[in-house]
């Protein structure tokens, strides 16, 4: 008796990789690959029935379509795309609201930046007063030393 077919797919995110095979270990075998995918949810076993039919007629032969198609399914009963829906008028009203306090924000924030650079530019600029006032104090004093130790050397 022989062993009976089961249709796997996998995908890479661009195309489907569909085989027919008797086990997972068949299946990657065909797919050339060696770390479980179907441990990792990267392959299943598929329950199409357009996609097993043509599977199953070429067992082992690795079949490629786009990612997520529907082909069969498709041709057998076309499904109309519904019209998305328009978001409440409230919450777009909340959104420019949110959007208004958001550039508020922004304003405030950039404003006070600018008021605190002004003021740590003040504060260096102070201090730079002080400390060059304090090395001219101390120049003076080290004058007036060198010119006592030179008395009493004398």
């Amino acid at each position: 008796m022989a062993a009976r077919l089961k249709v796997f797919v996998t995908s890479d995110g661009l195309t489907d990789y569909v085989v027919a095979a008797t086990s997972r270990p068949k299946a990657l075998a065909a797919w050339g690959v060696r770390q479980d995918l179907f441990k990792e949810g990267l392959a299943r076993e598929s329950d199409d029935p357009g996609l097993a039919d043509e599977a199953r007629r070429r067992p082992g032969e690795v079949l490629r379509r786009p990612a997520g198609s529907r082909e069969a399914l498709a041709r057998a009963k076309p499904a109309p795309r519904p019209k998305p829906k328009s978001p409440p008028k409230a919450a777009l009203k909340r959104v420019v609201q949110l959007e208004a306090q958001m550039n508020a924000l922004d304003a405030t924030t950039a404003a006070l930046e600018t008021r605190l650079a002004e003021d740590v530019a003040a504060l260096e600029a102070k201090a730079q007063t002080q400390r060059d006032r304090l090395a001219e104090r101390r120049r003076a004093l080290a004058d007036d030393l060198r010119k006592a130790r030179r008395a009493t050397e004398a």
